[in-house]
């Protein structure tokens, strides 16, 4: 047995996840009345999102009364680029939608929990996290209100706590650190329960359903991972991005696909980035904050769901109208809560641009409730994937001024 343990440990972790997820699709394909097999993915996500809030709030206050300084540009250009990619995104899906038009069979609406009326709720719930209780936003997972917090903590330890207390919270933050890669090494058993989960309850026929509104939604994310972004990293390192990219997508993405939650996967996030050799005090700050407003996914979402619903309606848009729309899903995206679905209650904002009123959006927020297996899977994985490749930009353009070679 310890043989056993030794060589299934010895193994990658992406090979691990791979054979869980085989062997979670072949079970739910084949016994999908077995659902005590779902129990591992409940909790492995569980697990996940109940460490995720303590790692970043104690990572960034030890990152921040530890720091060196010299992060600065990056950060900015770490959050530059998080808003650019968001409101390309939403430009691609209004393209796409006006390239190939959907329309939908409108399903009953699938949840009871109030949209928000406007810009200005999103802004306001925004503001209103921002100084939450912070014992409070651990315990709810609002990170906005823990980084803003951790920020606050951080810069008055910096100024008021002696060096033991600064290496003391070092400390404390490398033990949370090894409780979170303890969580990780059972990742392939949590995939194997949520990839059973999927099938035995949805099997293949989601694809035939709602095919062409999928590929619409996929092929604009796919478009940004495989395209936009490689062109982004291009232009900033000067070097073929190709390697970084399909990195971050194979040890960031993998697990997000399936998590759904770019929350539960700010942990995976913070490893590869220490793999990468990324300085702390700028990946502890820029991953859970992307987490948060990093929504290429998001924004891609509420476009072309909302254009679907117009075109439904039979609404003609114009130029100026998409044009509007896409910064409307920018600063959206940005209010989309880090869990599973957070996207879609966004939906009845956006559509209330066109006049479509309440009702009618909220059938459409069914209608993304149903394909939510596969579109926010996707979602989450390339708003997750994203999280760490510009986290990576913005320090490797440093490195690429300064003559260091690269880790890809």
């Amino acid at each position: 047995m310890k043989n056993m343990i030794k060589k299934w440990n010895g193994l990658s972790l992406i090979l691990r996840i791979a054979i869980g997820l085989v062997i979670g699709a072949i079970l739910g394909l084949t016994v999908p009345s077995f659902t005590v097999v779902s129990l591992f993915g409940t909790i492995f996500v569980g697990a996940l999102k109940a460490v995720a809030p303590v790692l970043v709030f104690v990572l960034v206050i030890s990152a921040i009364c530890n720091a060196k300084g010299g992060v600065g540009k990056q950060f900015r250009l770490v959050i530059f680029l998080y808003m650019l990619t968001t409101f390309i995104a939403a430009a691609v899906a209004v393209i796409a939608s006006f390239a190939f038009p959907v329309t939908l069979t409108l399903a009953d609406a699938v949840t009871d929990t109030a949209p928000p009326s406007g810009i200005g709720e999103v802004m306001k719930t925004l503001l209103s996290n921002i100084v939450a209780n912070p014992v409070g936003s651990l315990v709810n997972a609002n990170y906005i209100g823990i980084l803003a917090w951790a920020v606050v903590f951080g810069l008055a330890l910096k100024k008021a706590a002696s060096d033991n207390t600064k290496s003391a919270l070092g400390q404390f933050a490398d033990a949370v650190s090894q409780a979170v890669r303890w969580v990780i090494s059972l990742a392939p058993f949590g995939i194997m329960g949520l990839v059973f989960d999927s099938v035995s309850q949805n099997g293949l026929s989601i694809f035939v359903d709602y095919g062409k509104l999928l590929l619409v939604l996929v092929g604009c994310m796919l478009f940004i991972a495989l395209v936009v972004n490689p062109i982004i990293a291009f232009v900033c390192l000067k070097k073929n991005p190709y390697p970084l990219v399909f990195r971050c997508l194979k040890e960031s993405g993998v697990t997000a696909f399936f998590t759904r939650s770019s929350a539960a996967n700010i942990p995976i996030n913070m490893q590869l980035c220490e793999k990468l050799g990324l300085n702390k005090d700028l990946y502890s700050v820029s991953i859970p904050l992307g987490a948060t407003i990093n929504m290429d996914g998001a924004a891609i979402t509420i476009t072309v769901m909302t254009l679907a619903a117009a075109h439904t309606m039979g609404i003609a848009v114009d130029i100026p109208t998409a044009i509007l729309l896409s910064f409307l899903a920018t600063v959206a995206a940005c209010g989309a809560s880090g869990v599973a679905g957070g996207s879609l209650l966004l939906i009845p904002m956006a559509c209330s641009l066109f006049g479509i009123s309440n009702d009618i959006a909220m059938q459409v927020v069914g209608v993304g409730f149903i394909i939510g297996v596969v579109q926010d899977s996707f979602e989450t994985a390339i708003n997750s994937a994203g999280d760490v490749l510009f986290a990576s930009i913005a320090e490797f353009r440093e490195w690429v001024k300064e003559g260091k070679e690269l880790p890809f």
